[in-house]
């Protein structure tokens, strides 16, 4: 039997594609009979069980790992979980050396680069724009993860061989450096000052009301924030125009980024963590929410927005 080892980050679903087709690669011998959908079929088992320890109380106050296994036509997937904490899963370290981009404050790095957006998101936009904006599930599917982790080396150096490298790399590795990138910030992107701001805003009834929170909001925004919010937003925008061929719709992408952008501080997640049930808070879809009310809306301007600013009070 032919071993699959994930990556870390590597969905169960792709460890299940990976050892269908290795299953199949071994039943095209003649006279094997071929089982399809083996692995679509596998991951729902996969993923139903999980779903069952999730929700099983027991399962959820434990800390000890817990493995389990199934099978299916001669493919068996072994696998083992344990419960983290809302808390530790949101946590944030920023980076000790400040001489790199990952972990480090977007401020640093666009004063350092004399940039408004920084570096890593412009190359990867641009690559993912030239020739993975028409991919199926692009920013959906993952990248492999040690590609993603190289890719996350090049651009903490600075090296010479980024463009090469990015010309050459999976598109799906490049997208999931870029959602890294945001992930690692030691602050959110729509900054944690403003997390409480953004859940009230979206949460209001009427219409011109929710304007012009959302949009003082987003002037609330540091600049270095703010432009390379609006960079990404019209990314995304363009990316969702492609929807009939890459399946990636707004709403899609709001899903994706959303909670990688907007999340709580660390104290505002331990003030909310009061059971186990908090493990799908909310909070999630109102982060969703926030993200895709700014897909939908008409272009924003970083200078119309700041001309705005005369005309409203900077508190929020």
């Amino acid at each position: 039997m032919t071993d699959i080892l994930p990556q870390p980050d590597c969905s169960l679903k792709a460890v299940c594609e990976s050892l269908e087709h290795c299953c199949l690669d071994q039943l095209e011998e003649p006279g094997s009979k071929r089982v399809p959908n083996t692995g679509a079929r596998l991951w729902g088992r996969v993923r139903s069980k999980l779903l069952r320890h999730k929700l099983d109380p027991q399962t959820v106050e434990t800390k000890n790992w817990h493995t389990d296994v199934i099978e299916m036509n001669g493919i068996k997937v072994e696998f083992s979980m344990k419960f983290t904490s809302r808390d530790m899963s949101l946590k944030r370290t920023p980076s000790k050396k400040q001489t790199g981009v990952f972990g480090v404050k977007i401020s640093v790095v666009t004063k350092r680069e004399r940039s408004k957006v920084p570096y890593i998101v412009r190359q990867c936009v641009e690559e993912v724009e030239k020739r993975g904006i028409e991919e199926v599930g692009i920013y959906r599917i993952s990248g492999v993860a040690t590609d993603i982790q190289a890719l996350k080396a090049v651009f903490d150096a600075n090296n010479k061989d980024i463009l090469l490298m990015l010309s050459d790399m999976d598109i799906n590795a490049i997208a999931g450096t870029l959602k890294l990138y945001f992930r690692e910030l030691p602050e959110p992107l729509l900054t944690d000052r403003l997390y409480p701001a953004f859940m009230e805003g979206i949460a209001l009834s009427d219409p011109a009301a929710k304007e012009n929170c959302m949009m003082h909001l987003l002037r609330s925004l540091p600049d270095p924030n703010l432009i390379t919010f609006l960079f990404l937003l019209e990314h995304l925008k363009r990316v969702a125009e492609k929807e009939p061929i890459n399946k990636m719709s707004l709403h899609n992408l709001a899903t994706v980024f959303g909670p990688t952008l907007l999340r709580p501080s660390e104290v505002e997640s331990k003030a909310h963590l009061t059971s186990a049930a908090d493990i799908w808070s909310h909070d999630v879809m109102a982060q969703v929410q926030v993200l895709l009310y700014y897909l939908q809306h008409p272009p924003i301007s970083f200078a119309e927005l700041k001309r705005n600013t005369l005309y409203f009070s900077t508190d929020v």
